[in-house]
């Protein structure tokens, strides 16, 4: 203390700070290892979150109601024995006499037998003899062979009379039974047992008898079918 000047004597220290060197000291280097592996870190933090979002689930968007594929089911065809008239007790008509004009024209129709309920498969034949204003100008018979099941078919090709029938003898349109080839005639009456008169007389074949007739009635420009056998 005898030795320091005045000026010494008076002069404050610097407090010493630990972790901090004095005027003339130097930092110490960073330590590369650790900035490497801190750099690691942080590329596979940044490559497993991008892992993660790249395999996210991924949910099906619905498709739009619009454009979803429609089936288209037929309608069903309709059935052929509601387009044919069909005669009742109460709505007899069949036809008109303007489109049963023509000789041998022939229209089919139902008619409702009052008994059963059943309705029955008909065919009502312009003659050519006889006005069309005149019932006996038609002959209307059910179409169902009066015993069994067969059902009769009104036959206006000569040809096939001749090839399916056997019957040669053949110059105007028949009925006929193709289950025993029996064939009826629309021109001839025959005789039943009672005296009881009806057309369609059999010219060939074994049936016991000829269709089953209905009565018909011409009312005004109207065809009716009024009562069966």
């Amino acid at each position: 203390m005898a030795d320091q000047s005045p000026s010494e004597r008076f002069k404050s220290e610097m407090p010493a700070i630990p972790g901090v060197g004095g005027a003339g000291s130097r930092r110490p280097a960073g330590n590369p290892a650790a900035k490497l592996v801190i750099s690691l870190l942080a590329v596979l933090l940044v490559v497993f979150l991008g892992a993660r979002w790249a395999l996210r689930p991924k949910h099906a968007d619905p498709p739009p109601a619009n454009h979803q594929p429609q089936i288209e089911v037929p309608s069903p065809a309709p059935d052929p024995s509601t387009l044919l008239p069909h005669a009742t007790e109460f709505n007899p008509g069949i036809a008109g006499t303007a489109e049963m004009a023509k000789p041998w024209s022939s229209k089919e129709f139902y008619f409702r037998n009052a008994l059963t309920g059943d309705n029955i498969p008909a065919l009502i034949v312009r003659l050519p003899a006889g006005s069309a204003s005149q019932a006996n100008g038609y002959w209307a018979f059910a179409q169902k062979s009066p015993f069994g099941n067969c059902q009769l078919e009104y036959l206006t090709d000569l040809a096939k009379l001749k090839s399916e029938y056997g019957f040669k003898n053949a110059n105007h349109p028949m009925v006929g039974n193709p289950c025993s080839r029996t064939v009826f005639d629309p021109l001839r009456m025959t005789n039943l047992p009672g005296n009881v008169w009806v057309r369609g007389a059999i010219v060939q074949g074994s049936d016991l008898r000829p269709p089953l007739g209905i009565e018909i009635k011409i009312q005004g420009k109207d065809i009716l079918a009024v009562r069966a056998e």
